[in-house]
């Protein structure tokens, strides 16, 4: 299988794909969750942490970071970024409205960025390290069983 880029999942990353976070907490155990993220123009992923969620504590003490998006559908694509966050407490408000409107629609994301307002943090990786697959070869004999 070739080797895949970020510039070749493109269609998977600008898609509100499902996707799950992975922070380190303090005795080095991972903390995994589901999150919203949004690729920006400048090749960072970014999702926005609400005040007092765990992850932030979690944060402070190690910014290590997975970030898994994936396709439950075929093709069934998928990308694993990694490396170090980088928080950010400017620009919540946007993020939020850009990230929220790509999963609930423009109305959805207005509501939802207008209840959440600019609290929070940004968290934005750009990857040391990807690791990306394409299963696209496999569809047809997968739905053939």
């Amino acid at each position: 299988m070739p080797r895949l880029s970020l510039d070749d999942m493109l269609p998977l990353l600008e898609a509100p794909s499902p996707a799950a976070l992975a922070v380190h907490r303090a005795d080095g155990s991972v903390h995994l969750s589901p999150v919203w993220y949004r690729w920006t123009a400048d090749r960072a992923f970014e999702v926005v942490i609400a005040p007092g969620d765990g992850k932030l504590t979690h944060l402070d003490s190690d910014r290590r970071v997975s970030l898994l998006i994936f396709e439950a559908v075929p093709p069934f694509r998928g990308v694993e970024a990694r490396g170090v966050a980088d928080l950010r407490t400017d620009g919540v408000g946007e993020a939020r409205l850009a990230i929220s409107s790509r999963y609930l629609g423009a109305a959805g994301g207005q509501a939802l960025a207008a209840r959440r307002g600019d609290r929070g943090v940004v968290l934005s990786l750009r990857p040391d390290s990807v690791r990306a697959w394409d299963l696209s070869e496999l569809t047809p004999t997968l739905r053939d069983g």
